[in-house]
């Protein structure tokens, strides 16, 4: 910025500086767009709205992403003044979620004019300097691999990148809500329906398993329904993957405590079995608006995972036919080698209970 500096005074070198400050705050780079504008207001008093930029931006400073933690706030502000920010290529339009492992953005690609979701991820939080490049050089080879899924009940990444201290991955962006809108007890789903659903969550984790590649976090959060259509999608697929390789260390799991399988719990190694358990936790809760396992503390809830028994599921709620019992009880075997042998199976074991009801708008095929 010092060659700018040194030109101040012809007026030819302030809008291209100015231009500096606008592109500074695209990219969030706050202290450098601050810099550009008192520099200008300092030598052109009054020059555009440098003064008030400058304002705002330390007004705003505190609250943006730009070190370390910095992911997990948002990068899209109410603010009047400030330019929408942008990753890599494309632009941030607003804030669509927020979660452990990040925050979701619909943004919007101008090489094709497409909507895209944008997710950011806590990437680099746990590394020195010294070691984020080796843990960006993981996430990118991770990526790739997860970025080969392209199945219909998959939502699919399609780039991904770094920018300063943010990773990010650009995904579909789909209709519809996550499955968390229908886990309470005065809110649930059809049994059919439910039903429909979890055929369609198997089909795509049999996919993705039979690519070499394991969810990690399958639960009602991480998947989107759009109920018009009764099409579902997996999303955050292979982000704890790619969080695994790059973050974990012996003995770490990543996940959503309440829906892991026993053999994440003891930190062992998994297979897609362990993507089952998780299935069948959350079909326990979209039927029931329960867990099944539950605690006082994250360690005695991984107990009761690994060594409790839940509440039988008719229990929980009167009327469910036994296929339905007997194949959630099957998919949440403490023993991996009890559970189905792949998520076809599991998948072929739903549509032949979805066959005892006449309900529905269709039947999965």
């Amino acid at each position: 910025m010092a060659q700018y500096a040194a030109c101040l005074p012809a007026p030819v070198a302030l809008e291209p500086l100015y231009e500096l400050g606008l592109e500074y705050e695209r990219r969030r780079q706050l202290p450098k767009a601050q810099a550009v504008y008192a520099r200008l207001e300092a030598s052109v008093a009054g020059y555009r709205d440098c003064a008030r930029r400058h304002r705002e931006l330390t007004a705003l400073s505190a609250r943006f992403p730009g070190g370390k933690g910095a992911v997990n706030q948002t990068l899209v502000l109410d603010s009047p003044v400030m330019e929408l920010p942008v990753l890599g290529r494309y632009r941030l339009e607003r804030e669509l979620g927020h979660g452990a492992m990040g925050t979701v953005y619909l943004a919007v690609d101008p090489a094709i004019g497409r909507q895209v979701a944008i997710k950011t991820l806590s990437l680099l939080d746990s590394y020195e300097d010294r070691e984020q490049e080796a843990a960006a050089q993981r996430f990118f080879r991770e990526a790739e691999a997860v970025g080969r899924l392209v199945h219909p009940h998959i939502v699919s990444i399609h780039d991904a990148g770094r920018e300063h201290d943010v990773a990010y991955l650009v995904m579909d962006y789909v209709q519809g809500e996550s499955l968390d809108a229908w886990v309470h007890r005065d809110r649930l789903l059809p049994v059919w329906e439910v039903l429909d659903i979890a055929a369609q969550v198997a089909d795509g984790l049999d996919y993705a398993h039979s690519q070499n590649v394991i969810h990690r976090d399958v639960k009602p959060g991480n998947l989107l329904y759009d109920r018009d259509s009764g099409e579902i999608r997996i999303t955050d697929f292979g982000v704890a993957r790619i969080l695994d390789s790059t973050q974990t260390r012996t003995g770490t799991v990543l996940g959503t405590p309440s829906y892991m399988s026993p053999e994440q719990v003891a930190g062992r190694k998994i297979q897609g079995q362990s993507d089952q358990f998780s299935l069948g936790v959350t079909l326990y809760q979209l039927l029931t608006g329960s867990l099944p396992f539950s605690g006082d503390s994250v360690a005695t809830l991984m107990y009761q995972i690994a060594n409790g028994k839940m509440v039988p599921l008719r229990k929980q709620r009167s009327g469910l036919p036994a296929c339905v019992s007997r194949m959630v009880g099957r998919a949440m075997h403490k023993d991996p080698a009890r559970r189905f042998a792949s998520s076809a199976e599991l998948a072929v074991a739903i549509r032949k209970c979805r066959l005892q009801f006449r309900g529905g708008r269709r039947k999965t095929a």
